[in-house]
């Protein structure tokens, strides 16, 4: 417990992390209402810039708000005693119902009983925090009903675009491709931050939180799944690819992986919903950097990029997606309520069949669908049977979307 006085002296002290000296404004921000009855929840994978969007929200707040930074050593022993010491010092810290910034929240424990009576008083909150505390499926538990998450992502390709000064275009999509977004790592352009964030994910984010003593499994099939973006994955052939001993514990360290945003699935579409539950699903990258600092390719592999860049494109906007096809017989990358798109770097003769046939499969789906091919420059009207297929550059894509 801490003295009344001595709270004051530590919140009066802080000082919020300030703003890059040319921050990118993130696309999502405009679209955070700050004065929500819900308390809003800013989640994804360690620095993907969370914090830095938090700040750029309290910039929006007249006056600021109220902030804490709970990573502060000085209020580690902060608790559930000095609850009601913290509410007063935030009234007459903050009056007027400004709102309220927490980062790094998971370091409070009990910190959702002072959210709710936060959110009981009428202010508005916004949090931060690692992934170890506050995902989803913890929060339906803490903050059932009064919370709305929002997924923060590393950058897009039009916010790398303002990041960089690149001007949208091939030569600044491959730039993309091989960078990644990592707001740190375009700062600072040292390959080993990535290397280093997968291992803090492995051992911070889901090791520590979930008691694991030993990675060794985890990490391999994290690796693996990054050098792998993008094809089926069957749980049984990797358990016994990788020496893991049994398939459910295979199963448990691939949802550890999704939890922390390393990396995220693709499931098949089908109409039945059996077919849906046991269908292998494809899994992608969080970032096309990180992927590529962690998993080097013998060969190029600028295919599998463009396929990951558009995946995060589809699930940065929210868009229902899956990918649809029949074993030896056709595939459709990605399947949404209003398209169906291909994605490869170049369309030749020699691969236009089967791209088209791709295309074709997803026919006979509910819904009218839009035939997309996606390449890495070119633009072209196709016709099949009586099916349009718009070919078209996914940099001018990965922008409008």
């Amino acid at each position: 417990m801490l003295l009344r006085d001595t709270l004051r002296y530590i919140l009066c002290d802080q000082a919020p992390s300030p703003l890059p000296a040319h921050p990118v404004l993130r696309a999502l921000g405009p679209r955070i209402p700050l004065d929500s009855s819900q308390a809003i929840v800013l989640t994804g994978v360690r620095r993907s810039g969370k914090s830095t969007l938090q700040a750029q929200l309290r910039e929006r707040t007249p006056g600021g708000g109220f902030y804490c930074n709970f990573e502060d050593p000085r209020l580690f022993d902060l608790g559930v005693g000095d609850f009601a010491a913290f509410l007063e010092l935030i009234e007459e810290l903050a009056p007027g119902g400004k709102p309220v910034f927490f980062d790094e929240v998971q370091e409070l424990a009990e910190w959702q009983r002072l959210v709710r009576l936060l959110l009981d008083r009428g202010r508005p909150v916004c949090l931060t925090g690692s992934n170890a505390s506050l995902l989803g499926r913890e929060l339906g538990a803490k903050l059932t009903g009064r919370h709305h998450s929002f997924e923060i992502f590393p950058f897009s390709y039009t916010e790398y675009l303002n990041s960089t000064g690149q001007t949208s275009g091939a030569a600044s999509l491959r730039a993309y491709l091989d960078d990644g977004g990592f707001p740190g790592f375009l700062r600072e352009r040292r390959p080993e931050m990535l290397r280093d964030l997968f291992r803090d994910i492995i051992q911070r984010d889901i090791a520590h939180r979930h008691g694991l003593r030993e990675t060794r499994h985890l990490m391999n099939l994290g690796l693996h799944l990054l050098a792998n973006t993008g094809q089926p994955v069957s749980l049984q052939r990797l358990t016994k690819a990788l020496a893991i001993p049994a398939v459910g514990q295979t199963s448990r360290y691939v949802e550890y992986l999704e939890d922390a945003y390393l990396v995220l699935s693709l499931p098949r579409f089908s109409t039945s919903f059996k077919q849906r539950v046991i269908s292998p699903c494809k899994y992608y990258a969080i970032d096309n950097g990180l992927r590529r600092a962690n998993s080097p390719q013998a060969q190029p592999d600028l295919g599998h990029r463009l396929e990951n860049a558009v995946f995060l494109a589809l699930r940065r906007a929210g868009k229902s997606r899956c990918y649809a096809g029949e074993t030896d017989r056709w595939e459709c990358d990605f399947v949404t309520d209003t398209e169906a798109i291909q994605v490869c770097t170049e369309l030749t003769p020699a691969n236009l069949p089967r791209e088209l046939a791709g295309l074709a499969g997803t026919a006979a789906f509910p819904g009218r669908r839009e035939g997309v091919i996606l390449t890495l420059d070119q633009r072209d009207t196709l016709t099949d049977g009586e099916r349009r297929v718009e070919v078209r550059p996914a940099w001018e894509w990965l922008a409008r979307i």
